[in-house]
């Protein structure tokens, strides 16, 4: 009955998807949920964020189990009965099954016996280019929560369902947005020298971004340099008097993240002077990559061997260059960052923020098995360390 009560919550979350940092809906369904077990919530960490905390023996020690909360901006393309009401907004990354599983972890350590340290349990808003983790560590969680490692979970389409991946070290890549405003001069189409045509000068920017990606670095130190978008000027006999570029940069180190904005700077100023142009290059929506310490990992590695099996596990699963705020926390806490299976077995799913996807929801109790194994068997893991090291 459990497991269809978590389905059912988890299609009225996909039918009602809230935008980051506009999670209230959301945030009242968790924060209700919460309650009726009997916790005292924290709200408003971040903005939307919810927490719930599981008192342990030892009030000093913590660990921090967390969710994401929003949605995307993406119209929908299913037609079943639990698609999104929402025009134009939609769940295309699993944040309501990841809610979900939380929330279905947080009922079932609740009837278990008390552990030896507390658990946190972290609803954060904001994870779609929101920043919301540093949004909630900058408004105190950690102080709010005293935390000694934290942990996250992501489904995987490219993974059969209830499977679980993992690495040690970078397992998300450190992002950035960039934009790129060029400022030349207008004229008619066939009077050019009486203008300074920017198009000409963004091409170039274009080109030398993968220049930058394939000769500025290591090259087995993987990096990618997308331009998305290219826009300038209205119409088809007129050199505009400008031209914007963006896009984003992914590396699997925050420090290579740092170098190639640089040299995309130093280029720019380069290309500017060259043509006598003006050129404004802005960087936003930064995120760490996501970097699984060493203990936090075999720790999940075991647990994920010991409940599921080994045939269950990629204990070595590649790096993906997409990008999670996760990072954040993780730059503060040791931890470890998890990939479970949302593929049916057999068959294909449709990738993250694609639109139709859908998150599985046969492997919501997969992911509340897991949390709750994790919980304890960290305290008893960690206890037993210190004890022999003592």
């Amino acid at each position: 009955m459990l497991h269809v009560h978590w389905a059912t919550l988890r299609r009225d979350l996909h039918a009602h998807p809230e935008l980051r940092f506009e999670e209230h809906r959301t945030a009242d369904v968790v924060a209700r949920e919460l309650e009726e077990l009997g916790y005292a919530v924290l709200r408003g960490l971040g903005g939307t964020g919810v927490v719930a905390s599981l008192p342990g023996a030892n009030p000093d020690r913590g660990i921090v189990l967390r969710a994401d909360l929003d949605a995307l901006p993406i119209q929908e393309a299913n037609d079943f009965a639990h698609a999104s009401g929402a025009d134009g907004i939609m769940h295309a990354c699993g944040h309501d099954g990841h809610t979900v599983m939380l929330l279905g972890a947080a009922r079932i350590l609740k009837e278990l016996p008390q552990l030896p340290g507390t658990v946190h349990f972290v609803f954060q808003p904001g994870e779609e280019g929101g920043a919301g983790a540093r949004k909630m560590i900058d408004d105190g969680l950690f102080e709010d929560c005293p935390t000694e490692a934290v942990f996250g979970m992501h489904n995987w389409p490219g993974l059969p369902a209830g499977h679980f991946g993992l690495r040690t070290g970078p397992i998300m890549a450190a992002g950035s947005r960039f934009r790129i405003s060029v400022t030349g001069k207008g004229a008619h189409a066939a009077q050019p020298h009486l203008g300074l045509d920017p198009i000409p000068l963004a091409c170039s920017m274009v080109l030398q971004c993968q220049t930058i990606a394939a000769r500025h670095k290591d090259p087995v130190d993987p990096a990618v340099i997308s331009v998305c978008m290219f826009h300038a000027g209205n119409t088809d006999n007129v050199i505009p008097d400008s031209a914007e570029l963006r896009g984003t940069i992914r590396t699997l180190s925050s420090g290579l993240q740092q170098k190639l904005q640089r040299d995309i700077e130093l280029m720019c100023d380069g290309l500017a002077a060259a043509y006598g142009a003006q050129v404004e290059v802005t960087f936003f929506q930064y995120y760490p990559a996501t970097i699984n310490t060493p203990a936090e990992t075999a720790l999940c590695e075991a647990v994920i061997r010991e409940t599921f099996g080994d045939e269950r596990l990629n204990p070595d699963i590649p790096a993906n260059m997409t990008s999670e705020d996760f990072g954040f926390m993780l730059e503060e806490r040791p931890g470890a960052y998890v990939l479970i299976g949302n593929a049916p077995m057999g068959m294909a799913a449709p990738g993250l923020h694609h639109p139709k996807y859908d998150f599985n929801d046969d492997i919501i109790p997969a992911g509340v098995r897991y949390w709750v194994a994790l919980a304890q068997h960290y305290f008893g893991t960690v206890q037993r360390k210190r004890r022999s090291d003592e």
